[in-house]
């Protein structure tokens, strides 16, 4: 019950969170960490949607992967609720999931590393989140936007009706994110151990086993998709000196306590040292710089973030001396901007004029002298004074 409790507290918060106050849950996706890195490292820029807490919590999972293993699929994760929830609901249907020979389970388990790579390259490439119009965690947990094809609710349907009969096939043989975990679950301190001596070859550890491991033929789990449930352990019977073959290294509440304290850990490095999420600098850097920080309206996204740039980087009357560097954390609302310039160069109001005054457009061939006005208002900034 911990771990399932856990489960439903996870999932009825993003729920509530997406559905009730409009929040968007792909900015707490660990997945769109690795989606974004490239992008951030290259450009100084997210993909659209993203956000820099898609870093601190993709660094906060792999850290309790590194620590229990791929718990977070098993304690926290969303979609893998969700598969668990098909699989309780399966066995009103039939008693027992249906069993995929090893040798095709193996085989479908690699697909999922296949995806992870055309998610990554594409996004990469791209800058955009090109898979989300099929994406079924987007289509499950979104508020159903325009940007969702009917291909996403086929995908997310028949992934549905899947595990009611197969025990998690998207966690086993989809999943992308657990093609980046793998490799670091592989070496993490949480194992299910076996002793031969006393096994009596029942085969119920790797029967009850929801990522269909075959626990009993291994001495000490090296299978990376281990969801650290322990359920192998709750049901491996007593031999005849009233102990278990099988053990865990941590148990259930460890794990669990393990999860919720990295959860914890990056969402308060997340508040206390929140990175820009779109920087973009010009010029060499001189010895001494100083900052300004502003707090402008109708700077939301990327897009805009952009624009803001464009006006900071204009080559006619406002233009600002050569070096420049611009940190900006968008927000519906009001956003903060830092620009950073050589001391002694520029004035706030140099700035905020930069920003604030209409870009006469000269090198447009088709429409000489074209007026581009500024959209952005700087707070406590007067153009009149």
């Amino acid at each position: 019950m911990l771990r399932l409790s856990l489960q439903l507290a996870f999932l009825t918060l993003t729920l509530v969170a997406v559905f009730v106050f409009g929040a968007n849950c792909e900015k707490w996706c660990p997945f769109g960490g690795a989606e974004s890195l490239y992008t951030y490292i290259n450009e100084g820029a997210l993909t659209c949607s993203l956000a820099v807490s898609n870093f601190y919590i993709l660094g906060g999972v792999l850290l309790m992967t590194l620590l229990v293993g791929r718990g977070f699929c098993g304690y926290v994760c969303p979609l893998g609720t969700i598969g668990r929830l098909c699989g309780m609901a399966g066995k009103c249907v039939r008693k027992e999931p249906i069993n995929v020979p090893r040798p095709l389970d193996a085989a479908l388990s690699t697909l999922k590393y296949a995806v992870a790579v055309a998610v990554l390259a594409l996004t990469w490439k791209t800058g955009e989140l090109v898979f989300r119009a099929v994406d079924p965690c987007y289509a499950l947990l979104s508020r159903h936007g325009e940007d969702i094809t009917v291909w996403a609710y086929i995908i997310s349907g028949v992934i549905i009706v899947t595990s009611i009969f197969i025990s998690l096939p998207f966690c086993r043989w989809l999943c992308p994110l657990a093609a980046i975990l793998n490799p670091v679950a592989a070496v993490s301190r949480f194992r299910i151990q076996r002793n031969k001596e006393t096994c009596i070859q029942c085969g119920k550890c790797a029967k009850i086993c929801p990522m269909a491991i075959a626990v009993d033929k291994n001495y000490e789990k090296i299978i990376a998709r281990c969801l650290a449930c322990t359920d192998c352990v709750d049901h491996c019977p007593k031999n005849s000196g009233a102990t278990k073959t099988l053990r865990s290294t941590f148990s259930r509440g460890t794990v669990a306590a393990v999860l919720l304290a990295c959860l914890l850990f990056s969402v308060s490095v997340y508040a206390m040292f929140p990175l820009a999420s779109f920087t973009k600098a010009r010029g060499v850097k001189p010895q001494q710089t100083e900052s300004v920080t502003l707090k402008i309206d109708h700077l939301t996204c990327r897009g805009t973030a952009n624009r803001l740039w464009f006006y900071l980087d204009r080559d006619e009357l406002y233009a600002l001396p050569e070096y420049l560097f611009v940190e900006v954390w968008p927000d519906p609302t009001t956003a903060t901007v830092r620009v950073t310039f050589e001391s002694g160069q520029v004035s706030r109001n140099d700035i905020c004029r930069a920003v604030t005054e209409p870009y006469i457009n000269f090198a447009d061939a088709v429409s000489p002298g074209q007026i581009l006005h500024s959209p952005f208002v700087v707070h406590g900034y007067d153009p009149l004074q």
